[in-house]
């Protein structure tokens, strides 16, 4: 039986057309045009780009995906570079990062975060008092430097209240250098050793609010005008001032200093045991006739850190300082 003009047979007719789209290609734009940039802040996904030495605002490109953009990242960019109002460019390539510097939202999330990436050290600025210094803080802030590949420096503030001693007899043993600074006394307002230390390099400023990062990134490059908080009397925590990550050129273009919101967590979920004690090297000759998966935490049996400080070869202080920093890695700490 038929109806109208198709036969019950004709199949054919009755099949939706088909969609008519532009075949797919593996080929990508070469982007021949892009100019090189570096990320200096980020915000709800804006870039602020430096280019040529001038400032470009500046969107990720669609075949980025997912792939993140942080502060301190060298980019390729395309479209209106010019840096004029209104202006808005593409990043289209992320050039491979030569160091990460990285956390978890805490010690049982599995998400990694990038923080900010080609540094090559980070300085971890803590006050001497007002507010009292975080041993664990700290201690952590060195184990996520050690894996990044990162070199620490301890940097001290408020010296004219406390003694410094005190704190740095605590990281002697690992050999972490430091700079101590005031800002009343004899010596106040003197940066000149901790700008030796930043010649050069591209540092990353973390620690918890109060301890005085603005104040040194102001004093270090005047016209930065970062927003300095004060410490509440009640709790001794500072208010945070700093709200994203900002990378800032020093004067004489002698390095780049990266300020970093002041955070109360800092997960290391990410670190390896293994990885952190690469950063010492003689300690880590030292585990070769360790068992297999030994973590060198001073609960571990036959670990070769303990055997090697029996047979007088190893600095006990020095093992148990990087065993403290082995369980500042396992350890909830509230910055």
């Amino acid at each position: 039986m038929t109806t109208g003009r198709y036969g019950e047979h004709d199949h054919e007719h009755y099949e939706r057309p088909r969609r008519r789209t532009r075949p797919r290609t593996k080929d990508r734009p070469s982007y021949d045009d892009a100019v090189d940039a570096r990320v200096v802040t980020v915000d709800r996904g804006r870039f602020t780009l430096l280019l040529d030495g001038h400032r470009v605002m500046a969107m990720k490109s669609r075949p980025l995906g997912r792939k993140g953009v942080v502060v301190g990242d060298h980019v390729r960019v395309v479209g209106d570079t010019s840096g004029d109002d209104g202006s808005l460019a593409r990043i289209v390539e992320v050039v491979p990062r030569t160091t990460t510097l990285r956390r978890t939202a805490d010690d049982d999330d599995p998400v990694e975060r990038v923080i900010v990436s080609n540094a090559d050290q980070l300085v971890v600025v803590t006050a001497l008092a007002d507010p009292e210094p975080r041993p664990r803080l700290i201690d952590r802030a060195l184990v996520a430097a050690y894996d990044a590949g990162m070199a620490p420096l301890l940097c001290l503030t408020k010296a004219d209240l406390a003694d410094p001693e005190t704190l740095l007899s605590t990281y002697r043993s690992l050999g972490v250098p430091w700079v101590v600074t005031q800002l009343k006394g004899e010596g106040a307002g003197d940066l000149t050793e901790l700008l030796d230390r930043l010649r050069g390099r591209t540092s990353v400023l973390v620690g918890h609010s109060g301890v005085g990062k603005s104040t040194l990134v102001n004093a270090l490059i005047p016209d930065a005008h970062r927003e300095v908080g004060i410490v509440n009397a009640v709790t001794g925590r500072g208010r945070h001032t700093s709200t994203s990550a900002y990378l800032l050129e020093l004067p004489h273009g002698d390095g780049w200093i990266i300020d970093t919101p002041g955070i109360r967590s800092f997960g290391l979920a990410h670190v390896q045991p293994e990885n952190l004690i690469e950063a010492f090297p003689d300690l880590d000759e030292m585990t070769e006739t360790c068992p297999r998966g030994c973590t060198h935490g001073g609960e571990e049996p036959e670990c070769g850190l303990d055997e090697a400080v029996e047979a007088g070869e190893a600095d006990p202080d020095r093992v148990e300082s990087f065993r403290r920093l082995l369980a500042a890695r396992e350890a909830s700490s509230d910055w």
